[in-house]
């Protein structure tokens, strides 16, 4: 309501009806109600991968979104690895304070990729490594940590 008075001076001053003054007066009231909604930015959102095992039967990609918590790493892990095998990847990230953190998952499905979530909150920078193994530990087939996100870009 404030920008209201500043926008009818103006118009008094250039002779225009009261009529016209009222809708245009009205009409910067509906646009902060709706640029209000719109200043609430809109998460930002950056991909990354595909990232695979060295022997290529298991590997992942995904997103990095941000939120109001910080940001949020989402990704499918896909599993083409035979009978009693299966996917790994592991996301390691370093908080703003200092410290590495680490999250681990698996696949065994070999048809269904499986969707993981990791909640960062605010981060300088995420890797993902994607491993070949059982279904209780990796046991090899690594991929070199890949980038999946950097402060900055």
């Amino acid at each position: 309501m404030r920008s209201a008075p500043r926008l009818l001076l103006p118009l008094a001053a250039a002779g225009l009806s009261a009529a016209l003054a009222a809708g245009l007066v009205a009409a910067p009231a509906a646009a902060s109600g709706s640029s209000a909604a719109s200043s609430v930015s809109a998460a930002e959102t950056w991909e990354w991968g595909p990232t695979a095992s060295t022997d290529t039967k298991g590997w992942a990609n995904g997103y990095v979104r941000s939120g109001s918590s910080g940001l949020r790493i989402v990704g499918d892990l896909y599993d083409a690895g035979g009978a009693r095998t299966c996917s790994w990847v592991k996301i390691k990230w370093l908080t703003d304070r200092g410290k590495y953190r680490t999250a681990t998952y698996r696949n065994c499905s070999q048809s269904t990729p499986r969707t993981f979530t990791v909640n960062a909150g605010y981060m300088l920078l995420a890797k993902a490594m994607v491993c070949r193994g059982g279904a209780t530990r990796i046991t090899g087939k690594c991929s070199r940590w890949e980038r999946v996100w950097t402060q900055g870009g």
